[in-house]
């Protein structure tokens, strides 16, 4: 069996229990107070809205670092990525545990009060566990990502794809999975990253033992993967130096 289809097939026998937390409500202060992982933004990091760019996480449980140190998130990582480069870019991390597309379209205004150069959008693996309509998520993570380009016209959007278990259906399973890049496709300014967990899914030392949560290894792969795609789009930003 392959690392993805037993991480899929694992999905079903724990998410479909436990979906990856509980739903939030509408208010994002609220919700923080009540998720299972705080996000540094919900807890009150340092706002640092004068560096030179800002990359804002809006995501699930895995964005959150569910099971890890908030350290060792991905998110957590990226920064260090900059941070060793001397680069003035703040990563704030705005994920949450349990959370839908839903959530994340009533939120995305809160969380762009601080401005935002680019979105790392993580956000729909929760809406293909519970059933929810794919067309529903498409048009969610359509109105996360129209928000933030009708905000910030020059920002730029990492869409990281998600998969979910056939239990629902094979048909069910190819449709969510074509929701992503049916969302890139219609905007110039996203980048899609296919499937978010593609190589680490299924591996005993990159996934913790409930099988959905990377470890602090799997997330510093996810952090390189996501790297490899934001590191252009923030050396786009930066000062030129002069001739």
């Amino acid at each position: 069996m392959s690392r993805i289809h037993l991480y899929l097939f694992l999905l079903v026998g724990v998410l479909g229990l436990v979906g990856c937390g509980q739903d939030r409500s509408t208010s994002a202060p609220a919700a923080s107070s009540a998720d299972t992982t705080q996000s540094p933004l919900a807890s009150g990091a340092a706002d640092t809205t004068d560096a030179e760019a800002r990359v804002l996480v809006l995501g699930n449980s895995i964005a959150a670092g569910s099971g890890v140190s908030s350290r060792e998130a991905f998110p957590a990582r990226l920064q260090q990525k900059v941070d060793s480069l001397g680069w003035d870019v703040q990563v704030q991390n705005a994920g949450v545990s349990g959370e839908t597309t839903a959530g994340g379209l009533q939120r995305i205004g809160w969380v762009l009060q601080r401005p935002v150069d680019v979105l790392v959008l993580e956000l729909g693996g929760n809406d293909g566990l519970r059933g929810i309509d794919p067309g529903v998520t498409r048009k969610n993570l359509r109105g996360i990502i129209d928000t933030t380009l009708s905000t910030y016209p020059e920002a730029r959007v990492l869409l990281t794809g998600m998969q979910v278990p056939p239990n629902l259906g094979q048909e069910y399973a190819r449709q969510f999975r074509q929701v992503y890049p049916a969302v890139a496709e219609a905007y110039d300014r996203v980048t899609l990253i296919p499937f978010l967990l593609d190589d680490i899914a299924g591996s005993d030392s990159l996934m913790q033992d409930d099988g959905i949560h990377p470890t602090a290894a799997g997330h510093r792969l996810i952090a390189n993967e996501i790297w490899t795609d934001l590191r252009p789009l923030l050396e786009e930003r930066r000062p030129q130096d002069p001739a």
